[in-house]
């Protein structure tokens, strides 16, 4: 077995000095503590403060606890919580790009869509909210194995839902690969014929993929002909989710 890691162990020394010094410290002061070089404590609280972890004051530059390390006991976000810090952004979104916005969660059978905005306009529309979406047939879905922690696995048989849906496991890892790679997921009638979609994590504390933002509509409205989304949804979609991520405490 590997051994330990010096600079995981250096951080969590960092962190236990300022649980346990009942003041913030001066950089000098951590440093001289841990016998250490100052530029060395330097990029480790840096680094710290970057995930919410350590808080630097902006008038003295002193170091204590962040809230990311006060809220670890925490057991996390729930639906209701994932779709408050949502909404807002939501409605702007849908505004923006003239589609469907769903905000998921991970469930043990597939993306539960937590919160739903119809698009804007006079077409008929249904509410998804509770709907479960297959992980390796929509956008939502795949995004969610990509990023987000505690999503379970696909399942070993991968069902057809359409002509386009990809049922290969080996198709699907390939494609993992190249959503982890960009950052965003898309689906092109995979799920239900003519409907496409652009999804995006949610990030917590830390950078931890929390949920899923995606927007949906006809398929003609998300993608180039015969090729990849448009940009403009794209940027819309993942300039949303930067937003509402800093709203669930992402320090970024």
């Amino acid at each position: 077995m590997p051994g330990a890691i010096q600079s995981v162990e250096r951080a969590a020394a960092v962190l236990r000095i300022l649980g346990g010094a009942g003041r913030p410290l001066r950089l000098s002061e951590i440093a001289d503590a841990l016998d250490l070089p100052k530029p060395t404590i330097f990029g480790l609280v840096r680094t710290l403060r970057d995930v919410g972890f350590v808080h630097q004051d902006r008038a003295t530059s002193d170091y204590s606890l962040g809230d990311g390390i006060r809220n670890l006991h925490e057991s996390g976000l729930d639906p209701n919580d994932l779709r408050s810090h949502a909404m807002n952004w939501s409605d702007a979104l849908a505004s923006r790009t003239r589609l469907e916005v769903h905000i998921g969660f991970p469930d043990p059978d597939g993306a539960r869509i937590v919160h739903h905005v119809f698009r804007p306009g006079g077409a008929k529309q249904h509410l998804r909210i509770g709907e479960v979406l297959p992980f390796h047939a929509s956008a939502l879905g795949k995004i969610m194995l990509g990023f987000v922690a505690g999503t379970p696995s696909s399942p070993r048989l991968l069902e057809r839902y359409t002509q386009r849906t990809v049922v290969s496991r080996a198709a699907l890892d390939a494609e993992m690969h190249r959503i982890r790679a960009r950052g965003w997921s898309s689906e092109g009638g995979e799920l239900t014929p003519g409907i496409g979609a652009v999804a995006v994590p949610l990030r917590g504390y830390g950078g931890i993929g929390v949920g899923a933002l995606a927007v949906t509509g006809p398929v003609e409205k998300v993608f180039r002909h015969a090729g990849p989304p448009l940009e403009s949804i794209i940027q819309a979609t993942t300039d949303t989710a930067v937003s509402i991520s800093r709203s669930l405490g992402l320090h970024a």
